[in-house]
Parts: C-alpha cells; sequence; structure tokens
C-alpha cells in the first residue's frame, strides 16, 4: 500500500513577509508533520518564508497566475532545503488541478515575471522613441500575443506593475537587463490615480465590460515621454519588445533558474 498523501495547505494572503509567518506559524500545529506549506507568492523569496517556519523542509513555493481558473501555468519553486517528497507533492496537486507545472528556480520574479519585467521594461523606451500605446498594442496583438502590454499593465495595475519593476531592478543579479525600466512614468500614473481597471482609470477608461482610450493618459505620454519620433516599423516594435523575452529567458536556462527548455517554453506560452 503506498503511504497516504502527506495533505497540503496552499496559503494567498497579501504580499508582506510577517503575514505570511503568521498564517504558517498558526497552521503547523493544526497539521501533520509531512504536510505541505505552499506560499502563493510573486515577489517574496520562498527561503524568506520558509525561515519562519518550524519545518522549513516542507515548505515550498506555488506561484498561480491571475486569473486562476483560465490560466494554465504553475510555477513550483523550492528553496535549499525544500524535500523531494513535498515537491512530488505539489506537482501532484498542480497536476490534479488541471496545471501545467514547471520547476523554478527561488529568484526574483522566478520565471515568468523575470522575464516579463525586461520585456515590459521596453515599453518606456517605446514611448520615447514615438510609439503610441495604441500602436504598441495593436503591433504585440498582431505579433500573437493574448493581450498588448499596455492592456496587461492597465489589467495587472500601475502600482503593481511599478512594484515589480522596482523589485526587478533592484536585483543585482540581474545587471543591465532592466535597462529603460524608468520608474517615473508608472510613478506619474500612480500619482494620477491611472491605476487601471480597478481604478476605472489607466491608459483605458473603463465602464464596466466596455474600454475606452483614455486621452489624458495618451497626451501625457506625447508631451511627456516621447522624446523622438524615430518612426519603427512593426516589425521593429515587435523586435525589440519580444526579445527582451527571449534573451531573459535563453539566460534563465543558462543560470539553471530552469530545469529544461521545454519548462520554458510551457513557461511562456501557458503563463
Amino acid at each position: 500500500q503506498p503511504p497516504p498523501p502527506p495533505g497540503q495547505v496552499i496559503e494567498a494572503v497579501f504580499e508582506d513577509l510577517d503575514l505570511k509567518h503568521k498564517v504558517f506559524q498558526a497552521v503547523e500545529p493544526l497539521v501533520k508533520d509531512t504536510c505541505v506549506l505552499a506560499t502563493n507568492t510573486s515577489a517574496i523569496p520562498i527561503s524568506k518564508v520558509a525561515a519562519g517556519c518550524a519545518k522549513p523542509e516542507r515548505v515550498l513555493g506555488m506561484h498561480y497566475f491571475s486569473p486562476v481558473p483560465s490560466m494554465q501555468l504553475l510555477e513550483i519553486i523550492p528553496h535549499a532545503t525544500t524535500a523531494d517528497e513535498a515537491m512530488a507533492a505539489a506537482f501532484a496537486v498542480g497536476i490534479k488541478q488541471g496545471k501545467f507545472c514547471i520547476e523554478v528556480a527561488d529568484v526574483p520574479g522566478f520565471y515568468v515575471n523575470r522575464c516579463l519585467a525586461p520585456m515590459m521594461a521596453e515599453v518606456g523606451p517605446l514611448f520615447q522613441d514615438g510609439v503610441t500605446p495604441k500602436q504598441l498594442d495593436d503591433a504585440i496583438l498582431d505579433l500573437g500575443m493574448p493581450v498588448g502590454p499596455i492592456t496587461l499593465l492597465d489589467e495587472v495595475g500601475a502600482d503593481v506593475g511599478l512594484h515589480v519593476q522596482q523589485t526587478m531592478s533592484a536585483d543585482d543579479t540581474m545587471g543591465v537587463r532592466m535597462t529603460g525600466a524608468d520608474p517615473a512614468m508608472l510613478e506619474a500614473c500612480v500619482e494620477k490615480g491611472w491605476l487601471g481597471r480597478k481604478s476605472g482609470k489607466g491608459f483605458f477608461v473603463y465602464d464596466g465590460k466596455k474600454k475606452t482610450p483614455h486621452q489624458d493618459a495618451i497626451d501625457f505620454v506625447e508631451k511627456t515621454v516621447k522624446r523622438r519620433d524615430a518612426g519603427l516599423t512593426t516589425e521593429e516594435i515587435q523586435d525589440r519588445y519580444l526579445t527582451r523575452f527571449v534573451n531573459e529567458a535563453a539566460i534563465c536556462l543558462q543560470e539553471g533558474i530552469l530545469k529544461t527548455p521545454v519548462d520554458g517554453d510551457l513557461g511562456a506560452v501557458f503563463g
């Protein structure tokens, strides 16, 4: 008879390390020693979450993507002392949930967000070279992406985008790979309350399910961010945007953040 499954608790509380420690410290006395404790975080190192637990070897990360019911990827992240049994249990749960599971090293941004951050950092330089928000979204939709970067920023929220940008820019291991990530544009959006869909206004104005271009935001890019009209073609816009992701994905494989090229492809497509 195989041993019974170890059980698993997945927390998804706010991105606050002290809060995550409190949740797990409250849960640990209530579960068996074999129970796996998984944290759904996109910014906090798994090692720091595990450091607040009595049995860190049963702690790992399970990074889901929003909206969770429709996004098919699950990044599973061990820290240095995560037990193999805990990883096996997490993969079993993820597969049962119908997710494509990949193992990713415990680094800022893990894999998908680590690649997304340099790609989104190219938005500012493209605006500086005269590309409009609509032109950028249209070019990336034409490339085959499900949403353009401006729509993505509005869905995620300018405040969250700024937090991710600051986190990745502060990561010493990224070196020059966040070049172009000037926080001034996103700081201005946050200051003006242009947070995106959740505030009713970002680069688009939202009225229920209807969205229309936000002229004030368009004017802000034109008058404040733009520096010249470089006359970029659609192909040049696509190349500049996507190669930021491609380069970072290759580095993730080179540095062992990914196990295999197939994991990188699964993450890029389903995340």
